[in-house]
């Protein structure tokens, strides 16, 4: 199975009914919400929303836009946006890793043969914060690695103030992460994720 195929988590839910024309004729509109993985063209829309979710609270963006044409060319299928009537809202961005623990490489590698899937970077749009919307992406994005057949487990590295956030997505911390950002210092977090065949069985993948 292609991880693109992988999902009824990606295909689109229609939060609104369609809207009609005067004539009483509907007219094409775009799905209302939509999650799908994101192509190297959403690297501009994915790297704004990005910059001003980070830059005000640390000085700096986990992924330059750059490092996100890299990801977005190399393991496409590990990211996951949220569009509403096709604009990006909300979006993660993850590569493979194949170590127990996060290192400096993790930052700018990828790693095929690798289990762990590292979570780069989960931002929302300043205009849709505060609804839930990190908590609803990251709860299908963990989905949808359930049905990926070589992911097994979810990391992430977050400063210590976003650990209760992660926590109640189902992270557990691993203690302070090896990796250091100038002079931030991070936590590192965990997520199990169940194999590909349990899933099949009880998820309908």
């Amino acid at each position: 199975m292609s991880a693109l195929s992988a999902l009824p988590f990606l295909k689109p839910v229609h939060l609104r009914p369609p809207r009609s024309s005067p004539g009483g004729q509907r007219r094409h509109t775009l799905p209302a919400s939509e999650f799908r993985c994101l192509s190297p063209e959403d690297a501009v829309s994915v790297f704004e929303i990005e910059r001003e979710a980070f830059i005000s609270v640390s000085g700096d963006c986990p992924l330059h836009l750059d490092e996100i044409r890299h990801f977005l060319n190399l393991c496409p299928e590990l990211s996951l946006g949220w569009f509403e009537e096709g604009r990006l809202v909300a979006f993660i961005i993850g590569s493979l890793w194949d170590q127990e623990r996060l290192s400096q490489a993790a930052l700018s590698l990828h790693k095929p043969q690798g289990s762990a899937v590292h979570i780069h970077v989960l931002a929302v749009h300043r205009t849709v914060r505060q609804q839930g919307k990190g908590s609803i992406l990251m709860w299908r994005y963990l989905q949808y690695l359930r049905c990926l057949p070589f992911a097994r487990r979810a990391l992430l590295m977050c400063q210590p103030f976003l650990v209760p956030f992660y926590h109640k997505c189902g992270f557990q911390a691993l203690g302070p992460c090896q990796v250091t950002v100038g002079e931030l210092a991070f936590v590192e977090m965990q997520h199990p994720v169940r194999g590909h065949a349990f899933m099949r069985r009880n998820s309908g993948c």
